[in-house]
């Protein structure tokens, strides 16, 4: 039985020294030292550098024109050109007088104006002939039928000027000019 108790006392023993060396020694370690150190120094810095600076392309955007629904008879167009130095940007809206002319003859036609809706398609010549080819000429100030007829022969400098529709030739030289005039404003903006 001795040897049992001593047994037990050198486990109380190692485990008391073990609860002492944990609570005492961190506390030592986290004592406060003060150290002081003065310093002196001396240097020359020469430094040569250079900045490279990414920046994305300019742009020239062509804006958007919203001149065109259902209720407004014009169309936007728009455009934009840009060099490295100089861009430019621009937009208009056109006006499309045969989409006028047919929103106020609807308009008439719906009021129950019939021959004031037909006068004013008759302006277009080719409405004025295909009426003429029908048999049924264009009113002529309040006339319709025979007589209107004989006011137009009266009256051939009223009758509306044909219109002069493009051919495909014109519609290439067109082409062919406006690529033209783009590649030489390219150029020379290019120069700048």
């Amino acid at each position: 039985m001795n040897n049992n108790y001593n047994i037990f006392w050198g486990i109380i023993f190692i485990y008391f020294l073990g609860l002492f060396l944990c609570v005492m020694i961190p506390s030592e370690a986290n004592a406060v030292t003060e150290v002081s150190t003065t310093t002196n120094s001396e240097s020359d810095v020469k430094s040569k550098g250079r900045t490279v600076v990414i920046s994305p392309p300019p742009s020239a955007i062509s804006p958007s024109i919203g001149g065109s629904s259902s209720d407004i008879c014009t169309s936007g167009v728009s455009g934009a050109i840009q060099t490295q130095i100089l861009g430019v940007s621009t937009g208009e809206t056109v006006r499309d007088e045969n989409c006028e002319r047919l929103k106020i003859s609807k308009t008439l036609y719906d009021m129950g104006m019939k021959v004031a809706a037909v006068s004013v398609l008759c302006q277009d010549r080719r409405v004025y002939d295909a009426m003429g080819m029908a048999g049924t000429p264009c009113p002529f100030l309040g006339e319709i039928g025979t007589a209107a007829a004989k006011k137009w022969v009266a009256n051939p400098e009223l009758i509306p000027k044909p219109i002069i529709l493009e051919t495909k030739q014109d519609v290439r030289e067109r082409q062919g000019w406006i690529a033209s005039g783009t590649v030489t404003l390219a150029m020379l903006l290019f120069l700048l």
